[in-house]
């Protein structure tokens, strides 16, 4: 069970995180990409011609040409989506963000244990210092 003192340790580490580079610099690489009318246009219409290809899925008889072009068209507007640059921008910052939990997570563990994650067997000896 959670002592006061660690919830307290915990809620200020929280804050610390909070206010860090990376965070800060994911937020304002959320807020481009939330503001990037050609993505967020591209968002809209992959989203309805979802829908379209979900209702003509359920038609009887299908319309396969149908299904085949909103299948690309999906595909294109994909594409637009996962290549621009806010959106890449984005991912890089959220993956910082997950790049400093991790050490802040390994640090923890480390105090916790005495053992860091590179001294544990990941059962890949590529990644190995030599058995125990």
């Amino acid at each position: 069970m959670m002592t006061e003192e660690i919830k307290n340790k915990a809620i200020e580490l929280g804050k610390l995180i909070a206010n860090s580079e990376e965070v800060c610099a994911a937020n304002a690489a959320k807020a481009a990409y939330g503001a990037d009318a050609t993505v967020q246009n591209a968002i809209a219409e992959y989203n309805a011609q979802n829908q379209a290809l979900a209702n003509a899925y359920g038609e009887d008889p299908k319309d396969e040409a149908l299904i085949a072009s909103v299948k690309t068209r999906i595909g294109e507007l994909y594409n637009t989506i996962v290549n621009a640059e806010s959106y890449l921008a984005y991912v890089r910052a959220e993956a910082k963000i997950t790049d400093l939990m991790k050490e802040v997570n390994d640090v923890i563990n480390f105090e916790v244990t005495g053992v860091l994650p590179s001294d544990e067997c990941t059962g890949n000896c590529a990644s190995c210092h030599g058995c125990h």
